[in-house]
């Protein structure tokens, strides 16, 4: 059937279709099935679930509207004719099923699920039932591998041609870990000053459930979303990158399972270990460090689940033959001081200029992360590697490295007061008690930052004055919350006064 197309200024994250309910009848179609949409007399096309409106509304019989995302992939325009007809069910909804009934899934049905995914062809129901089959029944290390084989083939994949490519991942919940950009700096000049055939293209992702994620945090002062060749002008200027890589099509099945995980509050393991390494396998990363944090709060609850963690990463690696080193760290609380965009980029810049302020925790887990990665890559033992980071941190060759890479990227270290101005808005925090500093919530420090504002406005977040261990007095201040607005502060201090993010004995 022949429909004039009506484009909504719609940006729903899926394809959206929606035709009058006349229409509907004549094709036989209820609300979730699939059409298929083509442009008029062209070969281009894409399967999407229609929802339907009734008698009355804006849409007429002949008109069919369409959300952003189907007419920017088909290049449409208003009023343009398309050609729309009823779709199968897709056999990867079999596929689904045996998932959810416990059953194992050969390549090509893990395959075909996640080709299914990419191409819109299954529904956010059905990619919820896939990911809940996951979770209740998890994956073996052989669909593991083929999720993560899948998710790679794809998408699209960086090519650098260089013959090291240096990769580094922190499986994430720990607020104000921010030691990626420093870890960049540092190992982006040992690169230069041991002449190594290497470069370390790192990609970040935006916050998903934190205060700030790492893309969020370098687009304080640059600019983080490019093009594939963009990105490699930039590494062939400095060996190194911090962009987003949200916008680059690398496993973008990832992507799409992450938003529905996101509605359902579920992580699969399976899930997330494939989701981490298709991502360094799309860039070509030869050597690659894994971070996973454990504490209370952290996504790992103690060592032992790390530990497991660790293992199962390490083995699905090997199958890929992916060259990996995981790094144990403690997770139980917030790292730096600053929570939120601004103030993470503040900590980072201390830490690379050594400044007499800077945090302490932060520069020594950065230092080692570092030194763990130089080890790795040069074959060398951990103590020459710790001296070489240290140095190259202390003479300030890392914050030259970062300040190119700043540059490169459209950005500048000029003018930082102003691009790093904290919320006109603030409120201090007290300890009602003396004593011993026993707990710092991660998860309740993050939902405070965020209920302020973070990361949206880059000037709302938490400064944490005080960690786990350290004494503190009666009316002591221990963290300062910022805002842009006063309703937000307001708000953030509601949260803060009634969830106790810090503990006290």
């Amino acid at each position: 059937m022949l429909l004039k197309v009506k484009a909504l200024q719609l940006i729903a994250g899926r394809p959206i279709a929606i035709i009058h309910e006349d229409t509907a009848k004549w094709l036989n179609l209820h609300v979730g099935e699939r059409v298929r949409i083509k442009r008029y007399d062209k070969k281009q096309e894409i399967v999407a679930p229609i929802d339907i409106a009734g008698s009355g509304t804006l849409l007429d019989r002949e008109e069919i509207a369409l959300s952003q995302e189907i007419v920017q992939e088909l290049k449409l325009r208003n009023k343009e004719i398309v050609d729309i007809n009823p779709a199968l069910r897709p056999l990867s909804v079999d596929y689904i099923k045996k998932k959810l009934h416990g059953e194992a899934l050969t390549f090509t049905e893990i395959f075909t699920i996640v080709s299914d995914i990419v191409n819109n062809k299954l529904t956010e129901a059905e990619v919820a039932y896939f990911v809940s089959g996951v979770y209740l029944n998890g994956m073996n290390f052989e669909e593991i591998t083929s999720l993560t084989k899948s998710m790679v083939k794809t998408g699209h994949q960086l090519n650098f041609h260089k013959k090291i490519v240096i990769d580094k991942h922190s499986i994430g919940g720990v607020e104000g870990n921010r030691t990626t950009p420093i870890v960049v700096s540092i190992i982006g000049a040992a690169i230069d000053e041991l002449g190594l055939n290497a470069i370390f293209p790192k990609t970040s992702s935006r916050a998903i459930t934190s205060a700030a994620g790492t893309a969020d945090v370098i687009e304080t002062i640059a600019k983080v979303e490019f093009s594939i060749d963009e990105i490699k002008n930039i590494v062939n200027k400095t060996n190194a990158c911090l962009v987003w890589g949200g916008s680059l099509g690398l496993a973008p099945a990832d992507d799409k399972i992450i938003q529905v995980e996101r509605l359902l509050f579920l992580d699969p393991e399976a899930q997330l270990i494939a989701s981490i390494l298709s991502k360094k396998l799309a860039v070509n990363a030869t050597h690659v460090l894994l971070d996973i944090s454990y504490g209370k709060g952290a996504k790992m609850p103690n060592i032992v689940a790390a530990k497991k963690l660790k293992e199962k990463f390490e083995k699905v690696a090997t199958n890929l033959g992916l060259a990996l080193r995981v790094t144990l760290t403690d997770g139980s609380q917030p790292v730096g001081n600053g929570i939120g965009p601004a103030l993470e980029m503040q900590d980072i810049i201390k830490v690379l200029r050594q400044d007499p302020s800077r945090p302490l925790d932060l520069e020594n887990r950065a230092l080692y992360l570092a030194s763990e990665l130089l080890s790795f890559v040069l074959n060398i033992s951990k103590e020459e590697a710790s001296k070489t980071c240290k140095a190259i941190l202390e003479s300030a060759k890392a914050f030259n490295k970062f300040e190119q890479i700043i540059t490169a990227q459209k950005g500048s270290l000029s003018k930082l007061e102003e691009k790093l101005a904290l919320g006109k808005f603030k409120c201090d925090i007290f300890s009602e008690r003396p004593g011993t500093i026993t707990e710092i919530s991660n998860k309740k420090m993050s939902k405070i930052a965020r209920m302020a504002g973070s990361p949206a406005d880059n000037g709302a977040g938490i400064f944490l004055y005080k960690h786990v261990g350290e004494p503190v007095k009666k009316d002591e201040k221990l963290f300062t919350i910022f805002a842009e607005t006063k309703e937000k502060l307001s708000y953030a201090k509601k949260i803060a006064d009634r969830i106790k993010p810090v503990l006290v004995k």
